[in-house]
Parts: C-alpha cells; sequence; structure tokens
C-alpha cells in the first residue's frame, strides 16, 4: 500500500498538469487559426475553437504584446491563477489534490509556455469540472490497476511465504512430531536441507539436540541397566559379607593376640562393606540417603582411610596426615570415610603407575564458618578429559578403564553435607581436592 501511495501521488499530479498542458496545446492551435487570417474570423467559428480547446479564452504574449486572441463570455470570476511556467513537484501535488478534494466548478487561469517558440506566454481561461472529472476517472483506473497488482503481488508472496517458510516448518515439525515418538531412533534424527539460511541453521540445531538427547537416553538406558545389575550384585554380596561377618565375630574371641587385635579391623571393614552394599541397593530406588551427623576425631579417620587403602611404611607411597589431633567436625563417618577412601584411592591409582615414589598428604582445618580437607598427591595431574567432566559419573575418568564414579559419588556425599569437593589444583607436580564442609547445619546431630 505504501508503494502504491507513492505511485499514485506524483502520478496525479503528473496527469493534472498534463490536462492543463493539452488544454494550452488545443488553445495554441485555436489562436493560429486566427492569426493566420488577415480578416476577423466570424463569432460561431471563434466559439467553435474555444469549445474545442475547452477554455473561455486565450491569450498570446508574442514580441512584448499581450494579444487577447480568442475569447468568450466568462460565467463567473476568476478563482485562482495557476503558473506552470514555475511550478515544482511539491506545488502540482498540493494544487492536484486541492483540485481532487474541491467539488465546486471553478473558473481558473492556466499560463504556461507556447510549444515550438510561438511566443513568449500563453494564457487560457477554464472550468475546474471536467479537470476534477477526468482526474477522478484516471485515479480510479489507477486504483483499479493497483487491485491488481496487489493481488498477483499477494498470491505470489503467498507462493513463495509456502514454498520458503510454511512447507520448511511443516517438515520440521513433521520430523519432530516423528522423532518425539521414538527419541532413542537415531534414525529419525532430522538432516538439515533448507534452503533458508536461517531455517537450515536452525534445523542444524534440532539436530545437534536430537543427536545429544538420543545419545543422553541411550546412555540412561544403559545406566538403568547397569544399575539393576549393580544391585543384583549388592544384593548377594551383602549376604556373603553377612557370613562374613558372622566368622569375624568369631575370630574376635581368639586367643591369639595378633588376631585378637586384628579383628576388630576386619569387623570394621566388613561392616563398612556391608553398609555400602545396603546404600548401593538403596541408590537403586532414590539418592544417597541424608547423613546422620554426629561428632568424630578426623585424625582418627584419616588413619583408618590410610590403612584401608593399604598405605603404610613398607609402601613406596608415603601418607601424610597433617591434621591436628583435637579437631573433631560434624559429619557423617560412614560417608567422610567414603569421600576420603574415594579420593586417597584416585590418588595412590595416579601415582602407582608412574613407577616413582610419591605422597599423599591427607591436611585438615578450620575458619570461622567451615572445616576443610584437602587430599593431595604427588603424582602426574589429570588429564584435559577427565577436568572436563571432573564429577560426571562414566565421563570423569582419569586413568584407562576408570569410570569416574568415585569423584561423582564424593561430590555427591559431600553436598548432602551442605558443602563442596573442589579441585583446588592438578599440574605436573600433582593434584589436590578441597572438602569444605559448613559449620552452621540445620540438621541435628542425632
Amino acid at each position: 500500500m505504501l508503494a502504491e501511495i507513492l505511485i499514485f501521488v506524483p502520478s496525479i499530479a503528473r496527469y493534472r498538469a498534463d490536462y492543463m498542458l493539452t488544454r494550452l496545446k488545443q488553445a495554441q492551435i485555436a489562436a493560429l487559426t486566427q492569426l493566420a487570417t488577415e480578416d476577423m474570423i466570424m463569432p460561431e467559428l471563434e466559439a467553435e475553437l474555444l469549445v474545442n480547446a475547452e477554455v473561455y479564452n486565450v491569450v498570446l504574449r508574442r514580441d512584448d504584446v499581450r494579444q487577447l486572441i480568442l475569447s468568450s463570455p466568462v460565467p463567473g470570476e476568476i478563482h485562482n491563477t495557476f503558473d506552470l511556467r514555475m511550478a515544482g513537484p511539491w506545488e502540482l501535488i498540493r494544487d492536484a489534490f486541492a483540485c481532487l478534494f474541491d467539488a465546486e466548478n471553478r473558473i481558473v487561469r492556466v499560463i504556461g509556455y507556447p510549444v515550438q517558440d510561438a511566443g513568449t506566454l500563453i494564457e487560457v481561461t477554464m472550468e475546474t469540472k471536467p479537470l476534477r472529472d477526468s482526474m477522478v476517472d484516471y485515479g480510479l483506473r489507477i486504483l483499479v490497476l493497483s487491485a491488481l497488482i496487489s493481488v498477483v503481488t499477494a498470491f505470489l508472496l503467498f507462493l513463495a511465504v509456502q514454498r520458503l517458510l510454511v512447507l520448511p516448518i511443516r517438515r520440521v515439525v513433521r520430523h519432530m512430531q516423528t522423532y518425539a515418538e521414538a527419541p532413542e531412533d537415531a534414525r529419525r534424527v532430522i538432516e538439515p536441507n533448507a534452503d533458508v539460511e536461517e531455517l537450515r541453521v536452525a534445523e542444524e540445531a534440532l539436530k545437534s539436540m536430537q543427536m545429544q538427547l538420543t545419545g543422553a537416553l541411550r546412555q540412561k538406558e544403559r545406566l538403568a541397566q547397569l544399575g539393576g545389575a549393580v544391585a543384583k550384585i549388592s544384593h548377594d554380596l551383602r549376604n556373603i559379607l553377612t557370613t562374613a561377618q558372622l566368622f569375624a565375630d568369631r575370630i574376635e574371641g581368639s586367643a591369639d593376640p595378633v588376631v585378637a587385635r586384628s579383628a576388630p579391623k576386619l569387623v570394621n571393614s566388613i561392616s563398612r562393606a556391608v553398609s555400602l552394599c545396603e546404600s548401593t541397593l538403596a541408590f537403586g530406588k532414590a539418592e544417597e540417603p541424608p547423613p546422620q551427623l554426629r561428632r568424630l576425631n578426623l585424625a582418627q579417620l584419616a588413619g583408618e582411610v590410610a590403612e584401608g587403602e593399604g598405605l603404610g611404611a613398607e609402601t613406596s607411597i608415603t601418607v601424610l596426615i597433617d591434621v591436628p589431633a583435637g579437631l573433631t567436625i560434624r559429619a557423617d563417618g560412614e560417608q567422610l570415610y567414603r569421600v576420603l577412601s574415594n579420593l586417597v584411592r584416585n590418588a595412590r591409582q595416579a601415582i602407582e603407575p608412574t613407577g616413582q615414589p610419591g605422597t599423599i598428604e591427607i591436611a585438615a582445618g578450620e575458619d570461622d564458618n567451615d572445616w576443610w580437607i584437602s587430599v593431595g598427591d604427588t603424582g602426574p595431574g589429570l588429564p584435559p578429559k577427565a577436568r572436563e567432566h571432573l564429577f560426571s559419573a562414566f565421563q570423569g575418568g582419569a586413568r584407562k578403564g576408570g569410570t569416574g564414579l568415585g569423584l561423582a559419588i564424593a561430590a555427591e556425599l559431600v553436598r548432602g553435607h551442605g558443602g563442596r569437593l573442589d579441585l583446588a589444583r592438578s599440574d605436573v607436580e600433582g593434584t589436590e581436592f578441597i572438602i569444605h564442609l559448613p559449620k552452621a547445619t540445620t540438621d541435628s546431630e542425632g
């Protein structure tokens, strides 16, 4: 519509100007008839010439002489004068619309240049009603033509939108509906082929999301199968460990002093294994159980972890426990044991492949808000892939064959305490993890 307006406005103004110029030319031809004879022409012929030219009189200026060539009675006074010699575009547009919206029949004077240099000025007097009627007829024809052009344009635009937008969008919708029926089927992932660049980018983004979702669903299915297998194994292993626990209780009453001293540690280890199996069975149904907070001696717990991992004076890996003897923290002893055990085991497995002696250090301290526990080693550091998915199960394995479950479980247990597990550093000089446990908690100490 804006284009039609921009076309119609100058067109109607040009049509009015051409109409007046035509009247001037016809008037000039009629005047030349009078000038061609030396005698006065008959009044009837003069009137016929003026009627054919559709003017009331003709004034021609030649050789600086202004001469009334043809004349007839003017039915009224002159309403306005239009000089086409000096008129600009905006003035022509203004006068055209003034004439178009003025229904009164006015008498106007029109001034212009004669054609073929037949003088310096020609002037006629004419009515505006024929001009307005002709402009209205021209405008209606322009509007009809514009409407036809608009219909054709709209139809072509409709076809273009259908071809370039609607059909590709319908195709994407069909792919999404088909994919939603079986998102684990990789054959239903969309293949981008849109001609429009923006739609092609959207299809490529959709393909990427569908592939990620399909991969995640497949991994979830494998994890579900793995979880079921682990639950079955844990169930049978718990029964075996329960039997072993009964025999360990009998060994505890042995008269051999060495056996008697070792029996409590064996019982504790078997009890932890039974508890771990029970927790694995519970994990198949829900998340890790909430921690049972108790006051515990951290130095003693760190020593039990080191001993439970088989690290002692006779091994090539040295364990340094830098924990104040009187430091007590509030945590779930079994869960914190599992966290430290996972971190120490990872540190030992990082050092052993190097074939060089190494050191694992367990340090701890506190400030006004938190307790902190660090576990560091002198291993070769974590590979880049392990750092990208550090606490993700089955993705953050730091060694060949590793699953990354240890760090994932440790991070989850620490979050259950309201704390966090962070990687402090990992470079060629070793790796260090820090556990932060908050002192302020809403959990009861039980």
